[in-house]
């Protein structure tokens, strides 16, 4: 998460580092990578663009997914290679951590949902998974959607990665992109939004892995306060049961509260789902003490799912190292290295 302060800061950051970035960082065009525009979700308003990319070698029909939310600053490379401040980010580009992913994830399809709204470009604010305020801190509810939506995207998303030529060409502005083939071709057909009917078209082989990264985790947070009603719903119970494993990675966002989920009754329907948590953060985000509320959080995040008897892996990186933005984003590439 960037706040005010990591605004303010953006510009300052180790320049001569970043005046060669174009010539450390992935060249935008990375083979096997598939982008999606404007991807139908839930309800004709909701939509996001999406990037795929595929396994490599052996893996090409590989039913194992993993669908990953970028935080604040994230975008498409273009996006960010001219951009005067984000362009020294280039390395986590969402195209660059799409690559890194595939490799901690090996023989894994990997999803990459951008945020629908970037507020200064810099502020992901994912309007359609939760209610959010002008700068993208969620306000959490057990009914806004967020299952849906993700179902919705995802299946939408599955089709229209069967024929990259629906998606070429597709103005992310101009309206949601349906796949051309079954009920997707009407986005007004009420059947192409039902969860049951899209269910019914998803690989029996699934599983899905959700990775949330700093501001991306309020849409996790988002989905476990709607865990209960989603595995009681048989409209999404049966999507919710594919997904084995999810990654809270240094969370963070600009409100002043609810930066881990710490009520225990949400964090109980958690447990009880056998979704097995991992938790990876750096000094950035729990040891800042003018937000001392997000380590406290995280420490009962974590304490209440053990004690639950959650399958959890939590993890601090960089602990000897002082808090910086670099170490925060460093830790998308410590996921590799779980201690259970």
């Amino acid at each position: 998460m960037f706040g005010p302060r990591a605004v303010v800061a953006l510009s300052a950051v180790a320049f001569v580092r970043n005046m060669n970035a174009s010539a450390t960082t992935a060249a935008p065009g990375v083979p096997g990578l598939l982008r999606l525009h404007a991807v139908q979700g839930y309800e004709v308003r909701r939509c996001n663009e999406m990037l795929l990319l595929r396994p490599g070698g052996d893996s090409p029909t590989s039913g194992r997914h993993v669908l990953y939310f970028p935080g604040d600053i994230q975008n498409f490379h273009e996006v960010m290679a001219s951009h005067h401040e984000n362009h020294q980010w280039l390395p986590w580009s969402l195209e660059n951590v799409a690559v890194k992913l595939s490799k901690h994830f090996p023989g894994s399809h990997v999803w990459v949902i951008r945020a629908s709204r970037m507020y200064l470009h810099k502020f992901s604010c994912y309007d359609n998974f939760v209610e959010s305020s002008l700068f993208g801190a969620p306000e959490h509810s057990s009914g806004y959607g967020a299952f849906l939506h993700l179902q919705a995207l995802f299946v939408h998303a599955f089709e229209l990665a069967k024929n990259p030529l629906d998606s070429v060409g597709i103005n992310g502005s101009a309206g949601c992109a349906v796949a051309s083939n079954s009920c997707y071709e009407s986005q007004k057909s009420s059947s192409c939004n039902q969860p049951s009917v899209m269910s019914s078209s998803l690989p029996a082989n699934l599983t899905l892995t959700l990775v949330g990264f700093s501001k991306g985790c309020v849409v996790l947070n988002q989905l476990i306060y709607e865990l209960a009603g989603a595995r009681a719903n048989s409209m999404t119970s049966s999507f919710v049961k594919h997904i084995t494993d999810m990654y809270w990675l240094d969370g963070g966002h600009p409100g002043g509260s609810d930066t881990w989920v710490t009520k225990t009754e949400v964090l109980k329907e958690l447990a009880s789902s056998g979704i097995a948590v991992h938790c990876h953060v750096t000094p950035y985000e729990v040891r800042d003490p003018m937000r001392a509320w997000v380590g406290k959080e995280h420490s009962k995040f974590a304490q209440t799912l053990k004690e639950l008897g959650a399958p959890i892996v939590n993890m601090l990186h960089f602990e000897n190292e002082k808090p910086s933005l670099e170490n925060h984003f460093r830790v998308l590439e410590m996921i590799s290295n779980e201690e259970v």
